[in-house]
């Protein structure tokens, strides 16, 4: 990487098939953007299969973060079997976060009352691995935020991963001391309420990233998103706000290593 801003993209997906034989370009792109770490989700596919996300990890530890978690679009397949396997993902010293979890009312491909009991069962997951919830959600916020205010927030946070919602929405979420992920959308014309609601979170609680490979911002909306444009999502943030992007650099970076329990970067020389 360069002498500019450094940056970590929170979340993205990098184990789908969308990278098949991408993965060294991907990062030499990234790394040529200044990002220095991506947090790669690890989610569960079918039986037995919750991608490669933790081999990633393992293999290239200074550049790649995992979690662990079932997706509200997956839930209602989940067997206890690959239940107790996701148990013993969060519990590994090697995986960062419980999650994507959480609730999706807009497309519904699991039955509602199937998405609450995963959410809650991923919640208490966190409280007992003490690890932070990456929580997905789309048009069920005040569901969400019931459920969170009754299982209450694990010690280790949260994060509202690609916060779709508006400054009313990320107020609630601020209130119960979870963070706030900005995406993409943040670039889309359509997006004011986010950036309504990106102008009032404060430094120390503001991440960016990709969720790759959806959601590319513009220039390259419509195209498969990879971490390299989390830069784009970071310099739109900065305009918003108001503030150099070295400053939104500096404080999304640190606020995500805060979350994560990453390892900080290696000194440089000289």
């Amino acid at each position: 990487m360069g002498s500019g801003p450094v940056l970590i993209d929170s979340h993205a997906h990098l184990d789908f098939e969308d990278f098949a034989g991408d993965l060294d370009g991907v990062m030499t792109r990234a790394r040529a953007a200044g990002v220095g770490r991506v947090v790669t989700i690890g989610l569960w596919r079918k039986e037995g299969d919750f991608g490669n996300a933790l081999e990633l990890a393992t293999r290239w530890p200074g550049t790649f973060s995992a979690t662990a978690g079932v997706h509200p679009h997956e839930c209602a397949k989940v067997s206890e079997a690959d239940w107790a396997r996701s148990a013993e993902l969060a519990a590994d010293p090697r995986v960062v976060a419980v999650g994507e979890t959480g609730l999706d009312f807009h497309y519904d491909l699991s039955p509602r009352d199937v998405q609450e009991a995963s959410f809650r069962r991923s919640i208490r997951l966190a409280h007992q691995v003490g690890k932070p919830l990456v929580i997905h959600v789309r048009e069920a916020e005040a569901d969400c935020l019931r459920v969170l205010r009754e299982e209450g927030l694990p010690a280790a946070g949260g994060v509202i991963h690609c916060f779709t919602g508006d400054a009313a929405a990320a107020r609630s979420y601020l209130d119960l001391g979870l963070q706030i992920s900005v995406a993409g959308i943040v670039t889309f014309k359509t997006a004011e309420p986010i950036r309504e609601a990106v102008r009032l979170v404060p430094d120390d609680s503001l991440l960016v990233e990709t969720d790759s490979p959806f959601l590319a911002p513009v220039p390259f909306r419509g195209k498969r998103n990879e971490p390299a444009h989390v830069r784009l999502v970071a310099e739109k943030v900065a305009e918003v706000r108001g503030q150099p992007l070295e400053r939104v650099a500096a404080f999304t970076t640190a606020n995500t290593r805060r979350l994560f329990r990453l390892p900080a970067p290696p000194a440089s020389g000289g």
